[in-house]
């Protein structure tokens, strides 16, 4: 009867696998009108190819990016306009980080890693939604894209693609 249920069990949890073998975000909710620390979790290469690069979208809503450094890695930030202007620091804002891309190193297949910024999530996007950011992953060989999100955009998981992108549900601020 043990080994039965011992067998049920290591079933499901293989099956449960490749649901989670996709870049995810470490804490998968936020309140709007605050800081976020964004910590991609990066649990595999691309077919057994060690990722080379991770290229990361920032969504409309999100500024005052500040990627974190890795050794051994490249960061760069590419700028862009921004559909709205953003009160921010006492400021109006109409431009910043669009992608921020860390390149140069190698992650072996067989190990996990993570890619953080810091960012702010404005009070112009809304609560009970769930915000997206796309990763392309670029490995020696091959490429992963986990940049699928539900039909709207702002609803649903993102887990029933095979492909999602990572994302965040937002809540109101406390």
């Amino acid at each position: 009867m043990l080994k039965g249920a011992l067998i049920v069990v290591t079933l499901a949890a293989l099956s449960a696998a490749p649901a989670l073998a996709h870049v995810t975000l470490e804490r998968r909710q936020a309140p709007v009108g605050s800081y976020y620390k964004a910590v991609f979790a990066v649990p595999h290469g691309c077919a057994g190819s060690a990722t080379v690069k991770l290229r990361v979208q920032v969504p409309e809503g999100v500024i005052g990016i500040k990627p974190m450094p890795k050794p051994g890695w490249t960061v760069e930030t590419v700028k862009g306009k921004y559909a709205t202007e953003y009160e921010f620091h006492g400021g109006k804002i109409s431009e910043g980080v669009k992608e921020v891309v860390w390149s140069g190193g190698k992650l072996a297949d067989d190990n996990f890693d993570e890619f953080v910024f810091s960012s702010y999530l404005t009070a112009s996007l809304k609560p009970d939604t769930t915000l997206y950011f796309p990763v392309v992953q670029e490995c020696e060989q091959g490429v992963s894209r986990w940049i699928d999100t539900p039909a709207g955009g702002n609803t649903g998981n993102g887990h029933d693609s095979k492909t999602p992108a990572p994302g965040i549900k937002l809540i109101a601020k406390p």
